[in-house]
């Protein structure tokens, strides 16, 4: 039986979720109408619209779903990213952040508690789709998994998943949208005539705290996710590099 809080955290990810999905549909049928007309031109604000409609899928998937590596896992294989798709950690060994201020407070431990950390890629073929900064917990992990996670590139999530963990979103950002800010509100459509449309490196950031089935935190994580999640179709070109 769940407890309470676990109901929650359930409702606020299902909230979270369905708000972006209703951002991306009403953003897309707004454009839509503004674009009426446009008949033998290519409309660059259906493009970004489009665009901002699959940014903003992605946004709520993640929300919606305990675990980022699941999610991205089913996002490379809907999208063919690579076959077969599977997501892979990739440890960047010579990265060391200190432990922030407030990430010993939000888990719960002393001072002199044990802090562990990794970051890491996590790539899906040739496709580095996130990168992630993780402050976790050893002592409130089982010796297997912390062997695994010195020793392997194995995902924290894969790793852990046997914590049954749930995840607490604590900020959501988008770190760029192809329309600006404030564009629904506006009596004409914004126009983009002759503006070439570039997709960043950096597209999302999710900070959240992931809870063992008892409800005790073990881990802290930054994500950023990268534009490789639209590494397909027609959006290909529009990537910009690192």
């Amino acid at each position: 039986m769940k407890t309470c809080n676990e109901t929650a955290n359930h409702a606020r990810r299902r909230a979270l979720g369905i708000r972006a999905r209703r951002a991306a549909g009403t953003g897309l049928l707004l454009l839509l109408a503004g674009c009426a007309g446009t008949q033998g031109r290519p409309d660059l604000r259906l493009e970004r619209t489009a665009l901002l409609a699959l940014l903003q899928t992605l946004n709520a998937d993640l929300l919606a779903h305990d675990s980022a590596t699941l999610t991205l896992e089913r996002w490379c294989a809907d999208h063919r990213l690579a076959d077969p798709a599977r997501i892979v950690a990739r440890r960047l060994r010579d990265v060391d952040k200190p432990v922030p201020d407030d990430v010993r407070a939000k888990l719960a431990v002393g001072p002199d508690e044990p802090i562990g950390y990794r970051h890491v890629e996590l790539a899906c073929g040739g496709h580095v789709l996130s990168e992630a900064d993780n402050w976790y917990v050893p002592g409130r992990l089982s010796a297997d998994m912390n062997l695994r996670l010195n020793s392997t590139d194995e995902p924290f999530g894969k790793v852990v998943a046997p914590l049954h963990f749930r995840r607490r979103t604590l900020s959501a950002q988008l770190l760029w949208s192809p329309l600006p800010a404030g564009w629904e509100l506006a009596v004409d459509p914004p126009r983009f005539a002759g503006a070439e449309l570039r997709i960043p490196q950096r597209l999302l950031r999710h900070e959240a705290i992931l809870y063992s089935d008892t409800q005790v935190p073990f881990s802290a994580v930054i994500e950023t996710y990268t534009n490789a999640v639209f590494d397909f179709g027609s959006w290909r070109p529009r990537l910009d590099s690192r």
